[in-house]
């Protein structure tokens, strides 16, 4: 969905007018690419800052509860998503977008329905996080911090891979793209310091 949309009309009456009006039609298409520059530059830059304060502005996401990355950054493993943010305009808009099919479900939370691939994927897992396991050399398992917190991690994937099919698994929201009172302040600061850079230029208004 744009977060900016403007369009702007003119009418031919007379040929004088046609003229004002034209002039005046590439002086407010101008205004528009530069607002809609800012603010490409500007929210792409909040967006991303997203990632590093682990909430949607004030809006703090949901901490982890799996073991598999206790206590860990949210949602930049391997910074696949926080890259995968672009966007694109038209002459009177700009949308910031995700390519990434999983994009989604995380910046908008909601149910994700357990497959026979996610079952085989959770139990390749399981087996990764068991064959790691620290052994003593009669083959007994070590009780040392890693290998107790791969046996966590293992009943993790282990519950997960025993799921039937069709069950349902619970996404939280954890927002990093869309509209906001902080994305609205941001648009409306860059329309009024592009609107008056024109006017002080164009009347000599200080």
């Amino acid at each position: 969905m744009p977060l900016v949309t403007l369009r702007t009309k003119c009418h031919k009456r007379h040929s004088s007018f046609y003229y004002s009006t034209l002039t005046m039609n590439q002086d407010i298409q101008k205004i528009i690419r530069n607002i809609l520059s800012d603010i490409r530059v500007e929210l792409s830059d909040e967006f991303d800052r997203n990632f590093e304060r682990q909430a949607f502005f004030n809006e703090a996401w949901q901490r982890r509860s799996s073991p598999t990355r206790p206590g860990g950054d949210i949602l930049i493993d391997k910074g696949t998503l926080r890259k995968s943010i672009g966007s694109r305009s038209t002459d009177n808009s700009i949308t910031f977008f995700s390519t990434l099919p999983y994009a989604s479900i995380h910046n908008d939370g909601g149910e994700i329905k357990v497959t026979a691939k996610m079952k085989r994927y959770f139990w390749h897992k399981y087996l990764e996080a068991t064959g790691s396991f620290g052994r003593k050399k009669n083959g007994e398992r070590r009780n040392d911090k890693r290998t107790i917190q791969l046996s966590t991690e293992a009943e993790f994937w282990k519950h997960l891979a025993l799921m039937k099919v069709g069950k349902s698994i619970k996404i939280p929201r954890r927002r990093f793209l869309g509209a906001s009172p902080e994305v609205e302040q941001a648009v409306k600061d860059i329309f009024e310091k592009n609107l008056a850079k024109y006017f002080e230029h164009e009347f000599k208004l200080k």
